[in-house]
């Protein structure tokens, strides 16, 4: 029952977005249209239209082939025009359902004032005030929806030029608890969900890694999501990815998107040839200064089996568990740090939210929508060790009021923003992350 209510959800959730997507199109194709047919040369007229055929041609091709991709169980990134697809599809959507919300208020806001004015029986002279707001509703409404409709494709132009690849270092400490004196100030870099293909080139990966070379930390994580679908070209970024630079290696974990490209093992032997590590639910025991860590790795963790039913996160990952060192675990999916808190794992590393890539202040209260997906959006989050994954962080909470960052018997995770995109190529407000973290005693 359970699994046909989920498969009934995803079904809706699909059609929604389809219609939708058409429903823009055909709004943004039908403005355009009647704006060709106001120009006064036939000739202009006529190559203006044909342009517009044409485009509309093409979107309905690549939307085509997007689809059938994924329908196969690849998400691809193709040629040049993949990036103003997405920028185009995510902007325009947008901009239609914002017109649309001003629209529906206009529309409402008439149909209460009739009724209020029909109750009302006003004069004459009353009737003439009527009219007087009217003008000014017009021209407000007016105003926000030609606002409200190039609020998306202004966002969406600064997010892709100004911030998508806009590298930043992020520095952050992390108190571990019984951390060895000499681990202490160890320091690890950490790349997450770089996408190789058209939203990130090969060229920026290079940049990134030289950023991070720069750090000169004592080992380098990268947790997943390589790529993004099976035409991407993997070995090249991995290829990059060789250049990083640590006295304790280059270690890393699959995501998400080398399941859908069927890249798994693939990438596990690319890390293999570079002479770096990809953990696939294995683990590593690393030496720095005389004191030892347990690096442990795992593949993407789904949270849905394929009836629907709930997964077990982290199945079987209790051999790999060490009780005389730290263990800090690599898993791209946050959702994973329940469970690897109540493991008794100190620390994870892990990304595939990319913070959102969009966060925007609501009354004074950031929101990104990953909120959707996970509670871990993006940075630093505690829970107590050893605590059941079935409770959630506010349920945790309650049972233990002196949990904070300052208790020492805590489990921590931190989600790194990413360098790549996926869907839009736009960034607003999440910048691309190169994390730096070092680890303190607690």
């Amino acid at each position: 029952m359970f699994h046909d209510l989920i498969l009934l959800l995803g079904i809706l959730a699909v059609i929604a977005g389809l219609s939708l997507a058409f429903l823009s199109q055909r709004y943004w194709f039908a403005r355009a249209w009647r704006f060709a047919g106001r120009i006064q040369r036939p000739a202009w007229r006529t190559g203006m239209r044909a342009a517009l055929l044409t485009l509309l041609a093409m979107i309905a091709l690549i939307a085509i082939s997007a689809i059938v991709r994924n329908w196969r169980g690849t998400i691809s990134r193709g040629s040049w025009w993949m990036p103003f697809f997405g920028l185009w599809m995510s902007s325009s959507i947008f901009s239609y359902l914002f017109i649309k919300i001003i629209a529906g208020a206009d529309w409402l806001w008439r149909r209460l004032r009739s009724r209020f004015s029909a109750a009302s029986h006003t004069s004459a002279a009353t009737s003439v005030g009527v009219e007087t707001v009217n003008h000014s509703r017009r021209y407000f409404f007016h105003a926000a929806g030609v606002l409200a409709g190039a609020v998306p494709f202004v966002s969406a132009a600064y997010g892709f030029i100004g911030e998508r690849l806009r590298f930043q270092v992020r520095e952050v400490e992390i108190r571990i608890p019984n951390l060895p004196p000499g681990l202490d100030g160890l320091r690890i870099t950490q790349l997450s969900d770089i996408h190789v293909g058209s939203y990130m080139p090969v060229a920026q990966v290079r940049r990134a890694v030289g950023m991070a070379n720069e750090l000169r930390a004592d080992l380098v994580a990268v947790t997943g999501d390589f790529l993004t679908g099976r035409t991407d070209p993997l070995e090249d970024c991995i290829t990059e990815l060789s250049r990083l630079r640590a006295p304790m290696g280059v270690w890393g974990c699959n995501g998400n998107h080398e399941i859908y490209a069927g890249a798994e093992a693939e990438a596990a032997a690319l890390f293999s040839r570079f002479g770096m590590k990809l953990l696939r639910h294995e683990s590593a025991e690393l030496n720095w200064r005389g004191s030892a860590l347990n690096l442990i790795g795992v593949d993407y963790q789904r949270q849905r089996g394929g009836d629907g039913s709930r997964a077990v996160m982290l199945a079987g990952l209790e051999p790999l568990i060490r009780r005389d060192v730290p263990n800090i675990l690599l898993s791209h999916n946050p959702n994973s740090f329940p469970r690897a808190a109540e493991l008794g794992i100190e620390l994870s590393l892990a990304g595939h939210t990319h913070g959102g890539q969009v966060r925007v202040e609501i009354l004074d209260h950031p929101w990104s929508p990953a909120e959707f997906l996970t509670p871990y959006v993006a940075g630093l989050y505690r829970r107590p060790l050893l605590a059941s994954s079935n409770l959630s962080d506010a349920e945790v909470a309650s049972l233990h009021p002196t949990s904070s960052l300052q208790t020492p018997a805590s489990s921590t995770i931190y989600v790194n923003r990413g360098l790549g995109t996926i869907g839009a190529p736009v960034r607003l407000g999440v910048p691309p992350e190169i994390t730096l973290l070092t680890l303190r005693r607690a």
